[in-house]
């Protein structure tokens, strides 16, 4: 189950941190969020922590490091999400990937 989260989650930020590079929408997504500034920084964090987690598998250390950050960027995905007033069914998937990396960051070593 571990593995499987731990995949699920790494392709999940790979292609939203590669999206955050090539994607029209996320670039409007991010000007929503009042976050266009930060919106590289934050796709290259996403591809560096799912990269994190895939390493995890060789050194579980570096893998749980990832898990704690990508845990963090989304609860402050989730603080920002309700900060623009965004509905749950918007916030569902920032409280999902920041539980399974939360579990992964404190249970899967």
């Amino acid at each position: 189950m571990n593995n499987a989260i731990t995949v699920f989650s790494a392709i999940s930020f790979l292609a939203y941190g590669i999206g955050c590079f090539t994607s029209d929408h996320l670039q409007k997504e991010f000007v929503r969020f009042g976050l266009s500034q930060l919106r590289k920084v934050i796709g290259l964090l996403q591809i560096c922590g799912s990269l994190g987690l895939l390493a995890g598998f060789r050194f579980p250390l570096l893998g749980q490091s990832a898990a704690v950050g990508l845990a963090l960027m989304m609860f402050l995905a989730i603080l920002v999400r309700i900060k623009i007033h965004d509905g749950f069914l918007k916030t569902t998937p920032a409280i999902l990937y920041f539980l399974a990396n939360a579990y992964l960051a404190l249970f899967a070593h």
